[in-house]
C-alpha cells in the first residue's frame, strides 16, 4: 500500500485548506481482506497462534449461517425410567422440526469432535469475526461453548458473523493484477472473489482482557500501540518499556517480512511472565477495524516512529513527560519542546536524536487513571450489535410474535442449562 503523508499546509498563508470529507484511506483490495482471514495466515503463524481447529465450510452449512430464523439440531434426551409420563404419548398435532445438521453432517461430527478433543470448552469464529456481539445469548455470558447447539446460536445471533458473510468486500476494489488481466469489456474484475468459509474453534481461556494489545503496521513499520480493553489498569504503566520492546522484537522476528501486505493491524496477548507474545488475530488496514484509542485520522496521518511523547503515570506523583522525537514522512528529525529533566538526558538525546539507525519506538497508549473513558461507559460494548434479526421482526409482528420468540429463546437456553449441568 502507498504511504500515506500527512496533509500538506498550505503554500501561501491564509489560503484555507480543504476540509477532508473521508478519511485518507488507500485503496483496500480483495486480496488484503482475504489475507486477513484467519484460515489464510494461521497455518504460517501457527506455533505462536493459540491452539485452534479450523474447519472449512460446506455451502450447506453457510446457508444455514444466512437463513433467517435460529433452528438448531435436536440434542440427544437423557433416557428416563418414568412410564407414567404423558408427554411420552401425547399426541398434539405438531411437527417435529426438522435436523438442519442432516445437510452438513461431517461439520456437525467435526464440532463435537474438536469439543472433545479441547477438553469440552471452545470458542468459535468465522473468517474474521468471533460473535462477541452476541454473547447475551449464551447461557454463560461469553463465547465459551460446550455443544454444537452453543456455537450455532451465537453464530446465528451475531451481526459481526452476518457482516462476514453478507459485507466482507465493502468498500474494497479489485486487484490490479486482476483488473489488468480481465478484458476491457468485462465486469469479471469488479465482481468480488468467492470466500472460501471457515470456522475456528479455539480452546476455551479465560485470557486477562488488560494484556491484549492492538498493534497498527504501516509500511512494514510499526506504527503504534494501544490495550484492547478501555479501562484503566494502574500495573501496566511501569511495564509498558517491557511490553512495546516484546511486540516490537514479535514484529520485527515474526511479522515485519511474512505477512503478504504491508499494513495490517494485529492483536497480541503477553500472559505473565509476560515473556511469549501470542497472536490473536490480524485485521484489515480498513475502517471497520476499531481504532480504540486512536482515531484513524490519527493513525493516518501519524509520523512514521523514531520515538513517542507520552505521559507517565506515578504513585500519587504528576505526569511526566519523557521527550523524545518523532521523523517526519521526508526524514526530517522535529524535537519536541519540553525542556529535558537533567543535563546527562539532554546530552545523550542530542547524541542520538539525529541517527538513522536509531531504533524504531512505536507509540503505546494506554487508558490513563482520569480518563472519562475508563470505568464507566454510558453504553455497553457492542450494544449496537445485541439485538438479532430475529428479535427484530417479532418485535414488529406485536405482542404475540415477540412472546412466541422469547417462548422459543428461553426453552434453548433452558436446554443448554439442562445439558451443562448433566455434563458436569
Amino acid at each position: 500500500m502507498p504511504h500515506i503523508d500527512p496533509p500538506e499546509t498550505p503554500a501561501a498563508e491564509g489560503t484555507p485548506s480543504e476540509p477532508l470529507t473521508r478519511l485518507p484511506f488507500p485503496p483496500i483490495t480483495h486480496s488484503h481482506i482475504l489475507n486477513c482471514s484467519y484460515h489464510s495466515w494461521q497455518p504460517r503463524y501457527r506455533s505462536f497462534v493459540p491452539k485452534s481447529r479450523v474447519i472449512p465450510l460446506s455451502t450447506q452449512f453457510v446457508s444455514y449461517l444466512r437463513a433467517d430464523g435460529i433452528v438448531l439440531p435436536p440434542e440427544a434426551a437423557p433416557p428416563t425410567d418414568d412410564d407414567d409420563n404423558l408427554d411420552t404419548f401425547s399426541d398434539d398435532g405438531e411437527a417435529e422440526e426438522a435436523d438442519p445438521s442432516v445437510e452438513w453432517p461431517e461439520i456437525h461430527s467435526q464440532i463435537k469432535s474438536t469439543i472433545s478433543e479441547y477438553g469440552g470448552k471452545v470458542t468459535p469464529k468465522l473468517n474474521w469475526s468471533a460473535p462477541k456481539d452476541a454473547t447475551w445469548m449464551s447461557a454463560t455470558n461469553d463465547l465459551q461453548c460446550r455443544t454444537p447447539n452453543d456455537i450455532y446460536l451465537l453464530l446465528k445471533s451475531s451481526d459481526f458473523i452476518t457482516h462476514d458473510l453478507e459485507h466482507p468486500f465493502d468498500d474494497c476494489v479489485p486487484d490490479a493484477a486482476a483488473a489488468d488481466a480481465a478484458p476491457a469489456d468485462s465486469a469479471s474484475s469488479e465482481t468480488p472473489p468467492e470466500v472460501p468459509y471457515h470456522l475456528i474453534l479455539r480452546k476455551y481461556v479465560n485470557f486477562n482482557p488488560s494484556l491484549e494489545f492492538r498493534c497498527w503496521v504501516r509500511n512494514r513499520v510499526l506504527l503504534c500501540i494501544c490495550q484492547r480493553d478501555q479501562n484503566h489498569f494502574d500495573f501496566l504503566f511501569p511495564m509498558r518499556d517491557a511490553l512495546r520492546s516484546r511486540i516490537q522484537a514479535f514484529f520485527d522476528d515474526k511479522l515485519k517480512s511474512t505477512f503478504p501486505d504491508p499494513s495490517f493491524v494485529f492483536d497480541v496477548y503477553i500472559p505473565p511472565p509476560h515473556e511469549k507474545v501470542w497472536l490473536i488475530d490480524i485485521n484489515p488496514w480498513a475502517e471497520r477495524t476499531d481504532s480504540l484509542l486512536f482515531s484513524w485520522l490519527e493513525i493516518l496521518t501519524m509520523k512514521d516512529p523514531v520515538g513517542i511523547l507520552e505521559e507517565e503515570e506515578d504513585d500519587g506523583a504528576e505526569e511526566q513527560f519523557v521527550r523524545l522525537s518523532l521523523r517526519g514522512a521526508n526524514g526530517a528529525v522535529e524535537e519536541e519542546a519540553e525542556e529535558p529533566e537533567s543535563e546527562s538526558e539532554s546530552e545523550s538525546e542530542n547524541e542520538g536524536g539525529d541517527d538513522d539507525d536509531a531504533p524504531l519506538f512505536a507509540e503505546f497508549r494506554l487508558v490513563k487513571r482520569d480518563d472519562p473513558e475508563a470505568y464507566a461507559f454510558t453504553t455497553p460494548q457492542y450494544s449496537a450489535h445485541k439485538l438479532p434479526k430475529e428479535v427484530v421482526d417479532a418485535s414488529l409482528t406485536g405482542p404475540g410474535g415477540m412472546s412466541e420468540f422469547l417462548g422459543q429463546w428461553q426453552d434453548i437456553l433452558a436446554k443448554q442449562t439442562q445439558e451443562s449441568d448433566s455434563d458436569e
